[in-house]
């Protein structure tokens, strides 16, 4: 239900008004928040929109055309709503944002005013702001093939096409040990050393559920593994909790063919020539005919 825009227009031509607006954040993780700058909660579509919560945002700059609809949200940190441990951990990174402006004397009539992600999200003095960006930025995005001699594909995306499910290329293992960006896990023993470096880790249960990080090393060490990320993950990772790994891949053609067994999907070019063909000038002594110099 979009809500009745109708009655919400003639409400606000009557000149004197009483609405307020309402922001719904949804996170990657599928968590949902509510918040209003009303002095009372407000309920629909599903979910409570809570007051007093310090959120509040500047005025939402929309324009016909391409041009890219952006405004700000400000709020404060708090344990109920927005926790800067949250913030740190990357878990409101481009989260979905939806905001209406509501008639609160009748929720029923209102209107969706904007409708977009958050971008960069800084902290500052027990607040937080949050670039709110519009749909329309998606279309800043750069589009194309690029030709290069790696493949261009993410591993187990509409262009690898490889399932990432296959037997031996996931596994579950059990922190044993943490050191900064290191961790130590128990199981998991059964890949190679170096199987997981250039994937990821993923973390099943305990504080952390949800997040994931890049594994930069992978090495085995007394019947486990020690994994390093290129950066920490910043969750609270703890002794115990569980963790899955997914094989990484170097975009090297030979990893392609005699890891993944998926050759036919390689998005690179391994035989553009070198770019030392392209700074190639004519000359008298060894000229360049295409053979092999000797």
């Amino acid at each position: 239900m979009s809500g009745d825009k109708q009655a919400l227009q003639a409400h606000l031509q009557t000149g004197l008004t009483t609405t307020c607006r309402c922001w719904a954040i949804t996170r990657s993780d599928g968590q949902t928040f509510g918040f209003t700058d009303h002095d009372m909660e407000l309920s629909f579509d599903g979910l409570t929109f809570k007051a007093s919560t310090g959120l509040t945002a500047a005025a939402i700059e929309q324009a016909t055309g391409l041009s890219i609809d952006n405004s700000e949200a400000m709020g404060a940190l708090s344990d109920v709503s927005v926790c800067e441990e949250d913030i740190e951990a990357g878990r409101f990174d481009g989260a979905e944002v939806r905001a209406w402006l509501v008639n609160w004397a009748d929720p029923a009539q209102r209107m969706l005013q904007f409708r977009g992600s958050i971008g960069e999200l800084r902290r500052a003095g027990g607040a937080f702001h949050a670039e709110l960006r519009g749909l329309t930025d998606l279309l800043n995005r750069p589009l194309g093939r690029i030709y290069q001699k790696p493949c261009t594909a993410v591993l187990g995306d509409g262009n690898c096409r490889f399932a990432l499910d296959t037997p031996g290329y996931r596994a579950e293992a059990e922190i044993v040990g943490l050191e900064g960006a290191a961790v130590r896990l128990k199981g998991a023993d059964g890949a190679d050393e170096g199987w997981f470096e250039r994937g990821r880790l993923d973390v099943l249960d305990g504080t952390a559920r949800g997040l994931w990080a890049s594994i930069k090393l992978d090495q085995r060490a007394d019947g486990g593994r020690d994994v390093t990320f290129w950066s920490a993950i910043g969750g609270g990772l703890a002794v115990g909790d569980r963790v899955q790994l997914t094989a990484g891949c170097d975009k090297r053609m030979t990893t392609c063919r005699l890891k993944f067994n998926n050759i036919l999907n390689f998005q690179g070019f391994p035989d553009l020539p070198h770019e030392d063909w392209v700074m190639a000038v004519p000359k008298k002594s060894n000229p360049n005919k295409g053979g092999s110099r000797r």
